[in-house]
């Protein structure tokens, strides 16, 4: 048997849903995108924004990639099927999905209210249906791909983030049912669960260095993870060196999921 050795995104076409972010700022989209473009593939940008999806973009033509910026708003069905006929007419082909799309906010279901739970489970969950439902079909033509959805180690360790912990923890599902239906297509799917990444996501509401500091120690390895970090995992997961690899979900946390916050009490 041939063992590849190779990791085999030349010349694939990749979509990265998500892949701006502010200003210079690495998050975990920019970070894939500019990765998979290194490692070969040509990487249709998708983000809300089109100047943050134009920076990343820029970025990797800076380097020689391939790249393009896409104005979608993925929490509309439309916007997503125009993304998989755009991509279909400028590539003619796609073969990675890369959904990084989401949101945060703090609460127990009770402080919660309905307005703002409907909204994060439509920007965390049903925007992966969507962007999935059709470029699925595109992907099935040219013969499979892959696609990673990113989840959180909030839906495996949950600490106050009622709603996101939900909406990540329904992603983990979502993405493990999809491997199942898509499996004799020959599409791949999985998972990547961040831990306390430094993102624009993270600080772009303002964060201390004290903060910033505990995060890090907060893990056993005593390191700060970056996008980079998760996008390396990403461009893992959708490389022939994982082509047995489904339904799983890979946890990019520094070991943070290990650990468990001390109790009042208890030592």
């Amino acid at each position: 048997m041939e063992i590849p050795s190779d990791i085999g995104l030349s010349d694939k076409v990749a979509i990265v849903c998500g892949g701006g972010a502010e200003k210079d700022g690495i998050g975990n989209g920019r970070a894939a995108s500019v990765l998979l473009a290194q490692a070969g593939a040509k990487v249709l940008v998708a983000d809300k924004n089109l100047n943050a999806a134009q920076k990343t973009a820029d970025m990797i033509s800076e380097f020689g990639g391939c790249a393009e910026p896409s104005e979608v708003d993925v929490t509309n069905e439309k916007a997503c099927k125009q993304l998989a006929t755009h991509a279909m007419d400028t590539y003619g082909r796609i073969d990675i999905l890369d959904n990084n799309v989401g949101i945060a906010h703090a609460g127990s279901v009770v402080e919660d209210d309905q307005e703002r739970w409907d909204n994060l489970m439509k920007v965390n969950v049903t925007a992966m249906f969507l962007t999935s439902k059709h470029i699925i079909p595109e992907m099935k033509k040219t013969g499979g791909g892959s696609i990673v959805n990113i989840s959180s180690i909030s839906a495996l360790r949950p600490r106050g983030l009622t709603a996101y912990s939900a909406s990540k923890g329904a992603v983990i599902a979502l993405t493990r049912a999809m491997a199942m239906d898509h499996a004799e297509d020959g599409i791949r799917v999985n998972c990547v669960a961040p831990g306390p990444v430094y993102t624009p996501m993270v600080y772009a509401g303002g964060m201390s260095e004290e903060a910033r500091e505990r995060r890090r120690v907060s893990s056993p390895l005593k390191l700060e993870g970056y996008g980079w970090d998760v996008g390396h995992a990403v461009v893992f997961l959708t490389s022939a060196w994982a082509r047995f690899i489904t339904g799983q979900v890979l946890v990019v946390d520094g070991g943070a999921t290990l650990t468990s916050r001390p109790r009042a009490g208890i030592m």
